[in-house]
C-alpha cells in the first residue's frame, strides 16, 4: 500500500534500525500516534495535546496550533512533523520543513477518512498491526451506528464560540459527524467559509431544530443553554466537543457517542 498524505507526497516506510523522533502539531493525532503505540518516539507537542494525559505529560509542548515555537522544535531535533491543513498555520509549517526531513499533512473531513489515516501513519512508522486494530474497532462502531433505526430528520445549529457567535459549515468533519446522527447543520449565509460567524434572529430560529453547544473550543455551559432556549424558543443542549471534532483514535469513541445522541 502506498503511503500518501493529504498533499499527495508519498512517504515511505521506516526501516527497522532507524529510530523517528516526532513532533504532532495536532492534538487528536498526538493522540492516534500514542495509541498505535509510538508515544517513544513523540518529542514534540502543542498545549493542546492533553490525551492521553499521563502520557503526554512527559512530551516537550513547543507552543500551541498556532503560535508555534521554532526554535524550541529546532533544539528537539524531529525527523517527522505531522500537521494538519485546517489546524495549523501554511507559514509555520513552511519554516518547519526548511530543517525537518518529513513533513506529513493530514485534511481528513469525513469520519470515513479515518481507517485511511491510521493505515498512513501506522504504516510510517512500523505501527500496522496497531493501526488494523484500530480499523477494525472503527468498522465496529460505524456499523452499530449504521444499524440503528433511521432518526428523524432534524435541522440543528452547533456551536463553537461566543462573542462573536460561531457555527461551522457543513464542509467540514464536525457536520458530517452530524450527519451520521441523522442531524443537518444549519446552512449560515457566509456558508464558504469553514467557520461563520451569524447573528440570533427569528428567522434564523425558524431554520433550526435545536441548538447544540459544543465543550470546546469555547465552554459552553448549562447557563448557556437556558439563555438560547429562552431567546429562540428552540431546545438547547450541551455536547462534547472532542467526540464531535477529534479525528484519529477518538472517532472510534466518537462513533459510540453519536449512537447515544441517536438515542435521546
Amino acid at each position: 500500500m502506498k503511503l500518501i498524505d493529504a498533499l499527495g507526497v508519498e512517504h515511505r516506510r521506516l526501516a527497522g534500525d532507524e529510530t523517528p523522533r516526532i513532533v504532532s502539531l495536532v492534538p487528536s493525532l498526538t493522540e492516534l500516534l500514542c495509541d498505535l503505540g509510538l508515544a517513544d518516539a513523540l518529542v514534540g507537542r502543542t498545549g493542546f495535546c492533553i490525551h492521553p494525559a499521563e502520557t503526554v505529560r512527559g512530551i516537550a509542548k513547543v507552543g500551541g496550533t498556532k503560535d508555534v515555537n521554532i526554535e524550541k522544535i529546532r533544539r528537539l531535533a524531529p525527523t517527522h512533523l505531522v500537521v494538519n491543513i485546517d489546524e495549523n498555520e501554511k507559514p509555520t509549517v513552511e519554516a518547519l520543513a526548511a530543517f525537518v526531513p518529513v513533513v506529513i499533512v493530514t485534511h481528513p473531513l469525513d469520519p470515513r477518512d479515518n481507517p485511511g489515516l491510521y493505515r498512513l501513519l501506522g504504516g510510517i512508522f512500523g505501527a500496522d498491526d496497531a493501526a488494523a486494530r484500530l480499523c477494525a474497532a472503527f468498522e465496529q462502531e460505524y456499523a452499530a451506528l449504521a444499524a440503528l433505526p433511521p432518526a428523524p430528520a432534524s435541522r440543528v445549529l452547533y456551536c463553537i464560540w461566543q462573542d462573536p457567535w460561531m457555527t461551522v459549515s457543513r464542509d467540514t468533519y464536525i457536520a458530517r459527524m452530524l450527519a451520521l446522527a441523522g442531524m443537518r447543520q444549519w446552512q449560515a449565509p457566509d456558508e464558504q467559509r469553514r467557520y461563520p460567524v451569524f447573528t440570533w434572529s427569528d428567522a434564523l430560529a425558524g431554520e433550526i431544530d435545536e441548538v447544540l453547544l459544543s465543550s470546546e473550543p469555547y465552554r459552553f455551559t448549562e447557563a448557556h443553554v437556558d439563555a438560547i432556549e429562552r431567546q429562540t424558543g428552540k431546545p438547547a443542549r450541551l455536547v462534547d466537543g472532542e467526540m464531535m471534532s477529534w479525528y484519529g483514535s477518538r472517532a472510534i469513541a466518537g462513533l459510540r457517542y453519536l449512537r447515544e445522541l441517536r438515542r435521546e
